[in-house]
């Protein structure tokens, strides 16, 4: 590992926002500041370099910041990546964690953090060469590792589909699976999200939409998420419809 001088250090940071590019302007004058509006102008930045250094947005028109990452590491592994966000869901930091290469360094901080803390995330990373993340986000970075509790991507799967309203047989259609098939990985969900104990205690409730409130609070799943989802299931409904009508 090897520190790097701030002043020689060159940050490409990819924010839609004009006030929190205010913001890191200001706060981050120590470093040679490269500010982009367009994700993708990013991305074409970055891959000019050998070992980029950027800070990225999750939510941003067009290409969210985990899309951009895994576009850059694809091709740079070794670029250090600041995730600085407003959102902590879950969902966020599941999808972080399957795309991010060994041995890479890389932080995410939340945006509502005071200058001193998003200093010290930026210095972390780019300067002292270590991971940094917001000590707010650690108890969910943990509870998505755990085996009994973080999701798989079978697990995921169906959780979108009961959140788009899908019914078992849709389900099983739409994953290649048995009518049984699928109410075992709805089972294995309602387990995992901690859903099955209460249905069993209390026969009034309705255990689909309990695992979808659970999965909410606990940030798996958003609206921009669903809103992907559904556009993502409405073409996948049209296909079959074609299918099944030609």
């Amino acid at each position: 590992m090897h520190n790097v001088e701030q002043g020689n250090t060159t940050l490409i940071i990819a924010e839609d926002n004009p006030r929190d590019r205010e913001f890191l302007t200001q706060h981050l004058s120590a470093y040679q500041l490269v500010i982009t509006e367009d994700p993708q102008q990013t991305i074409e930045l970055a891959l000019k370099n050998d070992s980029p250094f950027i800070i990225t947005d999750l939510q941003m028109p067009g290409i969210n910041g985990i899309s951009l990452a895994k576009s850059v590491w694809q091709v740079r592994p070794q670029a250090r990546i600041l995730f600085w966000s407003n959102y902590g869901d879950e969902t966020y930091i599941r999808s972080l964690i399957k795309i991010i290469p060994q041995q890479t360094v890389y932080g995410y901080v939340l945006k509502d953090n005071t200058s001193d803390i998003l200093i010290k995330a930026v210095n972390a990373v780019f300067t002292e060469d270590q991971c940094w993340v917001d000590p707010r986000l650690r108890p969910t970075q943990k509870l998505a590792l755990q085996p009994d509790s973080g999701l798989t991507d079978t697990d995921y799967e169906v959780l979108i589909d009961i959140s788009l309203g899908l019914t078992d047989k849709l389900i099983a259609q739409r994953r290649f699976l048995s009518h049984r098939g699928a109410q075992n990985r709805l089972k294995t969900l309602y387990q995992k999200l901690g859903v099955a104990s209460e249905n069993q205690d209390s026969q009034h409730l309705n255990i689909r939409s309990r695992a979808v409130s659970v999965a909410l609070r606990r940030g798996l799943i958003n609206s921009d998420e669903i809103e992907k989802e559904e556009a993502i299931f409405q073409q996948w409904n049209k296909q079959q419809q074609r299918f099944n009508n030609p």
